[in-house]
């Protein structure tokens, strides 16, 4: 499959599930309140645990590349913040805009396209990486965008279901934990309507306010399709990364920015406008940008 018909099997479903969010809000005039509830405090701690639990080996394999991708995110937040002072941002962009910085869509997209790209060697780091990037999003998205003292951040961070969810999931692998009844396969399914609620809920912010691409749009969205895959080479090479292994870090580190992100930004305080039209045109430019960071990813790895 040539890796434009790799881009597009990936996009497109997105664009479909945001497209049909934008067009029920419009007929159906939802209130999508509850929607973003349900979704942050139900639908994605159970993906999260769901993902734990599932992955073999937890969160030992791959050691080295779960530390590169954290490292790669110390940098991606660094850039991000900084940015933002640079530009003399308000607030609650300057936490939007280092949150789309940080927090790459390491999930329907970035799974997806590891696969097509890799194969099952790509899906399986495509896998360790989600799982750490959904830790570190969950774990600091929420205080990057309530703010507040340590403490505070720490107190309204542990209070997210998430984080239960997380050393949930964990535990649960560790003990090769197996449900009665098949309790496990609702667990999954319910798992795997998080993605879609995500998406539909990124539709209806979408419906609400009116979409003009702006400067900042344009920038924030360019800063984190293209300068991510160039920390992440320097984060890999820096922890002795090779091979495929590097392939999928530089090429996760193209995606476009989070769903999550716009959904923490209409939670907890961001500017949550900004946030859904960096996620959409970041969706979009990365069309354009993956053939070329998958290219230079295999050419920079040694990888034919």
């Amino acid at each position: 499959m040539s890796s434009a018909g790799v881009l597009l099997g990936a996009v497109a479903p997105v664009a479909l599930i945001v497209a049909t969010g934008w067009l029920a809000a419009r007929a159906l005039r939802l209130d999508r309140g509850p929607l973003t509830r349900l979704t942050l405090f139900v639908l994605v701690p159970i993906l999260v645990f769901d993902q734990l639990w599932r992955t073999p080996g937890g969160l030992s394999y791959g050691l080295r590349l779960a530390a590169a991708f954290a490292l790669a995110s110390a940098g991606f937040t660094l850039v991000g913040w900084l940015a933002g002072r640079l530009l003399n941002l308000p607030q609650p962009t300057r936490a939007s805009l280092t949150a789309t910085t940080a927090f790459p869509n390491t999930g329907n997209m970035g799974l997806s396209v590891a696969y097509f790209a890799l194969g099952d060697a790509g899906l399986e780091r495509a896998t360790i990486i989600f799982v750490v990037a959904t830790v570190l999003l969950f774990s600091f998205g929420p205080a990057l965008f309530k703010g507040g003292s340590l403490l505070e951040q720490l107190k309204m961070t542990l209070r997210l279901p998430l984080i239960w969810a997380v050393v949930l999931g964990l535990a649960a692998n560790a003990v090769n934990l197996q449900l009665p009844l098949n309790l496990g396969g609702g667990l999954h399914m319910m798992a795997q309507g998080a993605i879609p609620m995500l998406l539909l809920s990124l539709g209806m912010q979408i419906a609400e306010t009116r979409f003009t691409v702006s400067a900042y749009d344009l920038f924030a969205s360019l800063l984190r399709i293209l300068v991510g895959p160039v920390i992440a080479f320097f984060a890999g090479r820096l922890l002795g990364l090779d091979g495929a292994d590097l392939v999928v870090l530089i090429l996760i580190s193209g995606m476009p920015a989070a769903v999550n992100t716009y959904l923490m930004a209409a939670e907890l305080g961001g500017d949550a406008p900004r946030t859904a039209r960096v996620v959409v045109l970041s969706t979009l430019l990365s069309f354009l940008s993956l053939p070329l960071v998958l290219g230079l990813a295999r050419w920079a790895a040694g990888v034919s």
